[in-house]
């Protein structure tokens, strides 16, 4: 169940502060522990947010066994805070109601387990810093939620410290780590990306550490690992979420030690490599569920960068528009059909599930058909999906067809063609492919299926 509290947004403002989205400020808070064995333990926010657990490491720590490790954060955002559950063992309450998100009044009273906390607004605020630039490196946002993520970012890439980089898929974590390594010590480094989804769990352990010759069936040579390919430079481990539990301690070795042993190794091998990670799940919650490490978890987490879904930062819309454009090569005609009223009041309204890989694909499917359409539409999607009979000849693409079936007819050939030649060139690697695209993993994984490509 999700609640929403009764209390007026202005119960949560600053004198002057007319929301994050404006100001970089955020209103203080206080909790305070006044039933439970941590009674008596008070915590004032520094930033916007603030996690509860019995784990070390959380912002307020209660020694209760019935709270989970991780049970529960509260974030201060847009006039109003809120409490969000980590998939806690025994659940969130919120003024005598159980939640899963919820908004918090004044004074709410949380009950975490066996015990409870009270909620206050302080008469203070917290500064959030911010960047002044509108772009780091593929990323581009002139919001507040994106200027601070920026300003995480620059302070991220001057240190060789371990980065998560966490957000909803699509909302550019492979970009800020590609933008991280770009603008530290490493950057004439490799920079390696290893998919922990993409790989089955039978190799990702010889793709990551490597293997001696003769390690097991199949191992006819040595092989370097990602962590001795990457020396100098960094290792990006996407969808970290996904990395199997037998994995997670040997990582965690390389994080604590920086050493590799190779599958069938007697040897520990340097690894001068920074290590940055990026998921789509709150690891604090895969922590509560036993699926992921804690110990690992705080490793990771050394530094830790939310990017912002997209609707939560629409006056980005814009400026993402036209970048994605100029990458995309759009001409002066081009930008002319999307540059609109109506276009920008569409792309305004959309929900952006998918967030910018999303808009990406949505301008790209514009530049193709010479129109703009309604956000999700493809109106060749069906039929290039549909499979062709058995022994029924090739599309042609000639006069005697109206243009616009002789055009999709010629582009879904051409795609067809493009991702045959292209998963070659690259082994069958999606991940690499898909960089080598200049599109998201998931979205090659779409246009694969979709051609019935392998």
């Amino acid at each position: 169940m999700t609640r929403e509290g009764s209390a007026p947004p202005e119960a949560l403002e600053t004198s002057g502060l007319e929301g994050a989205s404006t100001l970089p400020e955020v209103r203080q808070f206080r909790l305070t522990v006044i039933e439970g064995p941590s009674a008596g333990t008070t915590f004032a926010s520094a930033s916007d947010r603030a996690s509860i657990g019995s784990q070390e490491g959380n912002d307020l720590v209660l020694a209760d066994k019935a709270v989970s490790r991780f049970h529960c954060e509260i974030v201060v955002a847009k006039r109003r805070a809120r409490v969000r559950d980590l998939a806690s063992k025994n659940g969130t309450v919120v003024d005598g109601v159980h939640v899963v998100d919820a908004y918090l009044r004044a004074n709410s009273v949380l009950r975490l387990g066996a015990t409870t906390v009270r909620f206050e607004l302080g008469s203070e605020v917290n500064r959030i810093a911010l960047s002044d630039r509108t772009r780091f490196g593929a990323m581009v946002g002139r919001s507040v939620a994106m200027r601070a993520v920026f300003g995480r970012l620059e302070r991220a890439a001057a240190s060789d410290a371990t980065v998560l980089l966490e957000g909803e898929t699509g909302t550019g974590k492979g970009e800020a780590a590609q933008a991280i390594h770009d603008e530290s010590r490493r950057a004439a480094g490799p920079f390696v990306v290893v998919d922990c989804s993409a790989i089955p769990e039978n190799l990702l352990e010889s793709e990551l550490f490597g293997h001696e010759r003769g390690a097991f069936t199949g191992a006819t040579q040595r092989r370097i690992g990602a962590f001795e390919e990457a020396s100098g430079g960094t290792v990006f481990l996407d969808e970290i979420g996904e990395m199997p539990p037998n994995l997670q301690p040997k990582l965690l070795r390389v994080l604590e030690t920086r050493t590799v042993r190779r599958v069938g190794g007697s040897s520990a091998q340097k690894a001068d490599v920074r290590i940055l990670a990026a998921t789509n799940r709150d690891l604090r919650a895969e922590v509560n569920a036993g699926r992921f490490r804690a110990d690992l978890y705080y490793r990771l987490a050394v530094v830790r960068v939310t990017l912002p879904a997209l609707r939560q930062r629409p006056e980005d819309l814009p400026d993402l528009t036209s970048a994605i454009l100029d990458r995309l090569g759009a001409d002066a005609e081009q930008r002319a059909l999307l540059d609109t009223r109506a276009v920008a009041a569409q792309l305004a309204r959309a929900a952006w599930p998918g967030n910018v890989r999303e808009l990406r694909n949505y301008l790209e499917r514009c530049l193709v058909f010479q129109e703009p359409l309604a956000p999700g539409d493809d109106p060749a999607e069906d039929e290039l999906a549909a499979p062709r009979p058995s022994g029924a000849p090739a599309p042609f693409a000639g006069a005697g067809l109206p243009l616009t079936a002789a055009r999709e007819q010629a582009i879904a050939a051409f795609e067809r063609q493009y991702l045959a030649d292209l998963m070659t060139a690259h082994g069958g690697r999606v991940t690499s492919a898909a960089a080598a695209a200049g599109i998201g993993r998931v979205y090659l994984h779409k246009l694969l299926a979709r051609h019935r490509i392998r």
